[in-house]
């Protein structure tokens, strides 16, 4: 039987925004990095959690209540920019990559 192909998902969230009251304009965004790769029946998590300060907004700004979770970690990865993005995304296969074949361990052997 041929060993099956891993898959690496990762999945962005926001777990918080910080706001002004008086506008609604966000100038904090706390965000999450999930990495999962199912290897067979094995599955292995990992994951990133950040805050990133953004600026004030020009032009229109979309009113808190419109918001939604897209939007928000479209601005996230903007902010970051692609190549940041990319080296997170590369750390956290890299820490599949020790969970599913690990080359250190912790413990005493009695």
């Amino acid at each position: 039987m041929p060993a099956s192909t891993p898959v690496t998902e990762f999945t962005w969230a926001i777990a918080n925004l910080e706001r002004h009251l008086s506008d609604g304009i966000v100038y904090t965004v706390h965000w999450t990095l999930s990495a999962e790769r199912t290897v067979g029946d094995d599955i292995y998590t990992t994951g990133a959690y950040g805050s990133l300060s953004l600026a004030a907004p020009e032009g229109n700004v979309i009113p808190y209540e419109d918001l939604t979770p897209e939007i928000v970690i479209g601005w996230t990865q903007d902010a970051l920019g692609e190549e940041q993005v990319e080296t997170m995304e590369a750390a956290l296969s890299t820490a599949l990559d020790q969970q599913e074949n690990p080359t250190d361990a912790s413990g005493v052997p009695w």
